[in-house]
């Protein structure tokens, strides 16, 4: 899974001549020397830095739940910004600073969020999640990643493509529940595989296998009408959603 770092500072504007002067002053141009960063700007980026491989790491570690669920689901890496330009930093690579990933399986569409507490309590009331005193906001970004989500693939594939909003806790520490949230399921990632199973059978594989390929189109999720290179038929050849298989005697 792909975690984007942050992003890092921009280069200040005394580190660039002005314009129309020479930096050695005879008129011949001169190789800029890289500005060294402030302590504070290295303590920021080193801390960017600590903090994207921590998030990585937890990542990582609710992946390897999804190993036993089999090949009939598949995860996928989607950008978690509506404005194409956030996707790319100063350097050219993608940046995010959020864990998180689409599971898709026969139980349907989820988008998982993935929330590293460390060793810290989380104490959950309803849509209420408090972490070291602080309350962060992750049951509202987890309902806001699934239903933008939703809105992309439902109009990449002409069909309403309900997408259910999933947080699950990475770390070592106390987790007290005393009420669950709505419309939002929560877990931690060692019951990860559990949770996403226990919705049964909604869709069949090829229709898992088709909703992946449509997640994995840039265009999904660029606002953009989706061209797939292949020939998907989610129904047969004259049938429509509204028929039914007529009864064999």
């Amino acid at each position: 899974m792909t975690v984007f770092p942050a992003r890092r500072a921009v280069p200040p504007q005394r580190a660039l001549p002005p314009a129309g002067q020479s930096p050695t002053g005879d008129g011949q141009p001169a190789i800029l020397e890289a500005v060294r960063p402030t302590p504070l700007e290295w303590a920021r980026r080193r801390r960017a830095e600590r903090d994207a491989r921590r998030v990585e790491a937890a990542g990582a570690r609710a992946l390897t739940r999804l190993d036993h669920l089999g090949p009939a689901w598949h995860v996928v890496d989607w950008p978690r910004s509506d404005a194409p330009a956030a996707l790319i930093d100063l350097e050219g690579r993608p940046r995010d600073d959020k864990a998180g990933f689409l599971a898709i399986g026969p139980s349907g569409v989820f988008a998982v969020t993935v929330a590293d507490h460390g060793r810290a309590r989380v104490m959950i009331a309803g849509d209420v999640v408090q972490i070291n005193g602080k309350r962060p906001t992750y049951f509202a970004e987890a309902r806001r990643d699934a239903k933008r989500a939703s809105k992309a693939l439902s109009a990449a594939v002409g069909l309403t493509v309900p997408v259910t909003p999933v947080l699950t806790f990475v770390g070592s520490g106390q987790i007290s529940v005393y009420g669950l949230p709505k419309d939002c399921l929560v877990a931690t990632h060692r019951e990860l595989d559990r949770l996403l199973v226990a919705g049964g059978q909604k869709i069949t594989p090829a229709t898992a296998e088709k909703l992946s390929q449509v997640a994995r189109h840039p265009s999904t999720w660029l606002n953009a009408p989706y061209r797939s290179a292949a020939n998907y038929r989610w129904y047969e050849d004259g049938r429509t959603a509204a028929d039914k298989r007529s009864a064999r005697r």
